[in-house]
């Protein structure tokens, strides 16, 4: 199986030339604003794996192959063209010539090299490595000359292109400080609680239909930004041009007061979810560590939440409700033969009662006589989590059960949910960067970070979660696309039965583009709004040439 570039030059030009026709009117120049909720956690993009963290990796970062956001084809980006061999285990990739990295040092095969070595140590608990472990057993590459590289997998990795658009290469020569990059931003100055600013790569590769190097803003400026309304505000006076995930009550005012910046998508590919800490060494009181690890109490709490409440009341009815971890948009690995659980109160309540719980005068306890009550973290800030939060607060209610509403600052919950394990229920949302399970392995492998209620396992804990393991392994490396959507609606349903995650609902997806933002198109993979960051322009800034 082998890929050239040829197939899709055509299609790209077109739209070079449309941008660049358009461009003469918007110019170039200038800087596009947008709002994060938080300071990234890291500038290691291999190490990315939060919002932030991954904004700056996507807007800095180079990488082999890109997936086009719109088309889900495969774009050369640092490697001219690629071929896969060996039944799967090899991919032989030729290289961009003449490539600089920012810091004016070339790209070469040593640094792919020196990216894999990096990636797949174990000591470094990349989330983009856990994506290429398919099997047991070492990655290998082989340099065959300043533009060649071999890489070889102990076992075959299908969709392997797919994984590409999340490693970035990092260089093998620039000191780890200078942050050398191959994206077409640089990162500028952090003002930590404030902003992030990123700079033009003067040394990007890629040039436009007119041989106008890229990209044509001179900055992206990602303001730290967690209240919603405020974010608004600022949209309407011109202060950012962008917001990429709207409040579904902002979006219906916006639509009102200005239709033609209000983006509905649709359904987006992400899910609102709620989990328990099952983490062993957890500052928790051991009677809560026992409902948490019972499927039963899980299910029960999940039958007690009316998901329909959740998409009429907090969502304004831009959501549905959620069966499982793949959103009904992502049409191709979703199992449509799971539905959301069903609500039924009195089967939970039912179900906690043959496990020896009880309801007295209105108060849920468990076998040893403690009364169920349980905090739920979220972050500050979100409306719809809020009113969600809310919501489940009393649906749980109805079958005796305490729910206490955390909000904290965004960093503070990913310190307790990675670091100190010190909460108790979560609610967020998990975004997915890609239609192909093999990017969700950072999240299903036991032994990975974001297996977030109980990660970085040594072995698994639990019989289902071996299973799990053994099932997208085996479907990472099965080359027939029958067996992989086999063993994939196979994790779906264990996820569905145990209930590691409660899925709630799956948003639609609500942004806001200014009309001074020429090429921003929605789509429904992340980064929605920016995914093309080299060819976005700000209407009214100062042209320049370069």
């Amino acid at each position: 199986m082998s890929f050239q570039a040829t197939s899709i030059r055509a299609t790209r030009r077109a739209v070079l030339v449309a941008a660049l026709c358009l461009g003469a009117c918007f110019g170039q120049g200038g800087e596009l604003r947008f709002s994060i909720r938080s300071d990234p956690k890291t500038f290691d993009p291999l190490l990315a794996e939060d919002d932030a963290s991954e904004t700056v990796r996507y807007l800095t970062g180079g990488t082999l192959i890109r997936i086009d956001r719109r088309t889900q084809k495969f774009i050369p980006e640092l490697a001219e063209s690629w071929q896969i061999t060996a039944g799967g285990t090899k991919i032989a990739f030729k290289l961009r010539q003449g490539v600089l990295f920012s810091d004016g040092t070339p790209f070469s095969a040593d640094d792919v090299a020196h990216t894999f070595r990096r990636v797949m140590d174990p000591n470094l608990h990349s989330p983009v490595g856990d994506s290429f472990r398919g099997g047991p057993g070492e990655i290998k590459t082989e340099v065959q000359g300043p533009a060649r590289i071999t890489v070889t997998f102990p076992a075959a990795l299908a969709g392997v292109e797919r994984l590409f658009d999340q490693l970035t290469i990092v260089s093998s020569r620039s000191p780890k400080k200078e942050l050398a990059t191959l994206g077409p931003f640089v990162l500028g100055e952090h003002k930590p609680g404030s902003y992030v600013l990123f700079r033009r790569n003067p040394n990007y590769w890629k040039k436009d239909a007119a041989g106008r190097r890229l990209p044509y803003l001179d900055s992206v400026r990602a303001d730290i930004q967690q209240n919603l309304d405020l974010e608004l505000l600022r949209f309407k006076r011109g202060e950012v041009q962008l917001i990429d995930t709207l409040d579904p009550e902002l979006f219906d005012r916006l639509s009102a007061d200005s239709p033609g910046e209000a983006k509905n998508a649709g359904a987006s590919l992400e899910s609102e979810m709620l989990w328990f800490n099952q983490v062993a060494a957890a500052p928790l009181p051991a009677y809560k560590k026992a409902w948490f690890r019972s499927k039963d109490f899980r299910r029960a709490v999940s039958s007690a939440i009316n998901r329909g409440d959740l998409c009429r009341l907090a969502y304004k009815g831009h959501a549905d409700p959620a069966a499982g971890p793949i959103s009904g948009a992502n049409r191709l690995w979703v199992n449509a033969k799971l539905t959301p659980h069903v609500f039924e109160p009195q089967a939970a309540l039912a179900r906690l009662q043959r496990g020896g719980f009880r309801l007295e005068a209105g108060t849920l306890r468990d076998p040893q006589g403690n009364v169920v009550e349980f905090s739920l973290a979220t972050n500050s800030g979100n409306k719809s989590r809020a009113r969600i939060a809310a919501l489940i607060q009393q649906d749980l209610a109805k079958i005796g059960i305490r729910l206490n509403v955390v909000p904290l600052d965004f960093p503070s919950l990913i310190e307790r949910m990675t670091r100190t394990y010190d909460y108790e229920a979560c609610l967020l949302g998990l975004v997915n960067v890609d239609l192909d399970p093999n990017s969700q392995m950072n999240v299903w492998l036991s032994s990975a970070g974001n297996h977030q209620w109980n990660p970085k396992q040594k072995t698994p804990e639990t019989p289902w979660e071996a299973e799990i393991d053994r099932l997208m392994l085996a479907q990472s490396s099965a080359l027939d696309p029958k067996k992989r959507k086999a063993a994939f609606d196979r994790v779906q349903e264990i996820v569905w039965e145990e209930a590691p995650f409660l899925y709630l609902v799956n948003k639609h997806a609500l942004a806001a583009v200014s009309r001074s933002v020429l090429n921003a198109s929605p789509v429904a993979l992340w980064p929605r709004l920016y995914w093309n960051p080299e060819y976005l322009q700000v209407a009214n800034q100062m042209a320049r040439t370069r």
